[in-house]
């Protein structure tokens, strides 16, 4: 036996331990099976996998996350001049908008348009030397934040020249020329920007635009020169119905050959005056009732010069892969800012009207069933706000994390959607009443449009979010394609072995044989979760393997699976975000709790999604679970003391409630009759009225003469205190109404057919 046993082990050992041996009888049979199983994968699709580069969320597909790369993903301070710019020029900004008022009149007032130029709003992002703001990633952010949390149709103004579009196409790609020519005028705001993409037979798959642009050569003020004949339709064209340039993304063709080169030249983006003959600009959509300008556009035939492609000549059939790099960085800092700011204003608001409003002789928010939902909101705003600035660190420092940006696109829009939702259910009538005393309905009606845009939310979730993480994100599958498509069994060799190891390794964590990551040795009072993130690390990591070993191919096609291991990758990168947020902030006694609640909610709900991905695998997977699950939801949810603690902390005026909408725009002028100024002084009298509403709540709601006579007893400044909060209250439970005239079609939103076709205004409008 012992002889047999020796033989079998010197076998193995040649045949694992001698390289030569091995690749003929394992890896180069291995390499035929891989290379058999590789999903066919389109251009397209390899550039928006290739776009970016990887930040953070690559530690967690490793398995062993390398928690001294998250301690130093630490934002720069705002400087002097990006902290001036929020407090002043943002500030006075959000006090000129009235989102009421702007929907009824179909478009930002013309002060609020010239405020902006003049200011600098439209080139954050353009750098000094062409006559911008240059501000970081985490400025920019922020600034957004604010104007979102009081206008989406002007926070949708900002965000386009400053993210997808024109101005960050030229600043990456842009000849010299183009660069000296354009970024100043975009920047003082000369020229409004707008970017074409999205046609009628290309939403989603935005790769297969069917807009063509023939190569021709002209004859052109007596000069002959070659350019393109370019037909299209575009829809849903943000900024596009004032755009003064448009960038135009189309499919290059060449059938005459006259580059010297391929018929097919691929998609290529291009910047055209919207003056120029022929472009045909200036009609509106009407996104729900959000006023910012969004229209179609289309051309027939348009000649223009090869120069007015975005980097010249030698970018022409790169404009996919030029996008995909822009959309890496763009996506992860305007839209979720939108959502940000909209998780931001429910909470500030709806948790303070809910402790303001009172049915049966309480406050409503003391009713656990509106205070559970609440404190959720919370939760996931101290998460995903943490998370969030670890991205702007990555951005900061140059990198363009495309994973990240998809995974915070998705997750930050639709928490804002629920929690919108829960606002509503809180306020009740109130709530679907419009006018311009309901401080939510805006953000209810128009955030539909952040889970639509810049990629659909349904098709971020199931293709992006795993599909591109498990090639760009895991140590060793995006270099053994490569070397599997060179046909190198060497180096495949050399990929494959370490990958069984890097499996192995994670296996043993996941079963709890091997030690796990500890966080940085500073760190204190959350270790149980820290290890738990650890844990949770290698049990993802460790699926991902299997699923893509067992799968192979088919993986792509069961988005409903790919979905479900995305959202493993992102709640523990939510967790992540958490937990690092109470370290960076000083770890603040008082936010001990809702950061404990915040990490366990997303590592809870990790679990659950990791387990319901064996659930739904087929058999041939599904054996593996015990290997990557062996005590099941290890992370249990959070009990209801959590969630009401959070909610009654969350509800208090105080420097907890504060931090965590510390970006929203708060008006503070006295007197004011916005509701939410009205809210918070409303809570600022409370704090002192205390003990009054604990004597009122015990004399019967019918024994007015009782009460009346304890009003009467008490010191004149407290009775004026308790007077002036009510008369506040009784304001913000107010519901709008209008006059029937007020409700005729011609003065509801959509206005008039006229305005719906109106051509662009002249810039004297603005």
């Amino acid at each position: 036996m012992w002889i047999t046993a020796a033989v079998v082990i010197a076998v193995l050992a040649a045949v694992f331990g001698v390289s030569a041996v091995r690749r003929v009888c394992i890896t180069r049979h291995v390499l035929r099976w891989f290379r058999k199983t590789l999903p066919p994968i389109s251009e397209s699709e390899r550039a928006a996998i290739e776009s970016g580069t990887v930040g953070f969320e690559a530690q967690l597909f490793s398995g062993r996350p390398d928690y001294r790369r998250l301690n130093e993903l630490r934002a720069e301070p705002l400087s002097d001049e990006e902290r001036n710019f929020l407090g002043v020029e943002t500030e006075h900004l959000c006090a000129m908008l009235d989102e009421w008022r702007i929907s009824q009149q179909g478009d930002l007032p013309p002060e609020v348009w010239s405020f902006m130029k003049q200011r600098g709003f439209f080139g954050l992002i353009i750098p000094r030397q062409f006559g911008g703001l240059g501000f970081s990633a985490s400025a920019q952010a922020a600034i957004v934040t604010k104007i979102a949390s009081r206008s989406a149709t002007a926070a949708t103004t900002v965000m386009v020249p400053n993210s997808l579009g024109p101005g960050e196409l030229l600043l990456r790609y842009g000849t010299e020329e183009q660069k000296h020519r354009y970024l100043p005028r975009l920047a003082s705001g000369e020229e409004i920007p707008c970017f074409a993409l999205t046609s009628p037979w290309a939403g989603s798959d935005a790769g297969s635009i069917p807009d063509i642009g023939r190569v021709v050569r002209e004859l052109r003020d007596g000069v002959e020169t070659l350019g393109f004949r370019i037909t299209w339709s575009k829809r849903y064209i943000t900024l596009g119905p004032v755009a003064t340039l448009l960038g135009l993304a189309f499919r290059a063709a060449d059938p005459d050959r006259l580059l010297g080169g391929a018929t097919d030249l691929g998609i290529t983006c291009a910047l055209i005056p919207t003056s120029h003959p022929d472009v045909r600009i200036g009609r509106r959509h009407a996104p729900l009732t959000a006023a910012f300008m969004n229209g179609p556009n289309e051309g027939d035939e348009v000649f223009i010069p090869l120069d007015w492609v975005i980097g010249g000549r030698a970018q022409i059939g790169k404009g996919w892969a030029m996008l995909m790099e822009c959309l890496a960085a763009g996506r992860g800092i305007s839209l979720p800012s939108l959502g940000i700011a909209t998780q931001m204003l429910t909470l500030r608001s709806v948790g303070g009207y809910a402790m303001l409003r009172q049915q049966f002789g309480l406050p409503i928010g003391r009713f656990h069933g509106v205070a559970q939902p609440l404190g959720d909101v919370a939760a996931r705003l101290y998460a995903q706000d943490g998370a969030r600035r670890l991205l702007h660190a990555e951005l900061d420092r140059g990198e363009r994390p495309a994973v990240a940006s998809a995974i915070f696109k998705y997750h930050l829009t639709e928490a804002a959607r629920q929690a919108v939702n829960v606002g509503m259910d809180v306020l009740g009538g109130k709530g679907i009443c419009i006018g311009p005393r309901n401080f939510l309905a805006q953000a209810y009606q128009t955030i539909p449009i952040a889970i639509t845009v810049e990629g659909a939310n349904i098709m971020t979730r199931s293709l992006i979010i795993f599909g591109q993480g498990a090639v760009r994100c895991h140590p060793f599958v995006q270099h053994e394609m490569a070397a599997a498509q060179a046909d190198d069994l060497a180096e495949f060799d050399r990929l494959l072995m370490r990958h069984l190891r890097h499996a192995l390794g994670n296996l043993c964590r996941s079963l709890g044989l091997a030690r796990l990551p500890a966080a940085p040795a500073h760190y204190s009072g959350l270790d149980d979760l820290w290890r738990a993130c650890s844990r949770l690390s290698a049990r993802f990591a460790l699926t991902a393997d299997l699923a893509m070993g067992v799968l192979g191919s088919s993986l792509k096609r069961l988005e409903l699976q790919s979905a479900r291991l995305g959202d493993v990758l992102s709640h523990l990168y939510m967790a992540c975000g958490a937990l690092q947020r109470w370290e960076i902030e000083g770890r603040q006694i008082d936010d001990l709790d809702l950061a404990r609640l915040a990490a366990q909610r997303e590592l809870h709900e990790a679990y659950r999604a990791l387990s319901a991905f064996f659930d739904n695998a087929p058999l041939r997977l599904r054996a593996f679970r015990r290997l990557a699950l062996p005590t099941g939801v290890a992370v249990a949810a959070p009990d209801d003391e959590q969630w009401l603690d959070a909610a009654d902390q969350v509800f208090t005026p105080g420097a907890l409630r504060d931090r965590l909408t510390r970006t929203m725009y708060l008006p503070r002028a006295t007197g004011s009759r916005e509701p939410l100024a009205q809210i918070e002084r409303a809570l600022a009298l409370s704090t002192g009225l205390i003990e009054v509403d604990q004597a009122l709540r015990k004399i019967a709601r019918h024994d007015t003469a009782t009460r009346d006579a304890y009003l009467a007893s008490l010191p004149q400044q407290q009775r004026a205190a308790w007077q002036q909060r009510e008369h506040l209250v009784e304001q913000i439970i107010a519901v709008d109404d209008f006059a029937a005239e007020e409700m005729t079609p011609s003065r509801s939103r959509p206005a008039a057919a006229e305005r719906m076709t109106m051509q662009r205004a002249p810039m004297a409008a603005w």
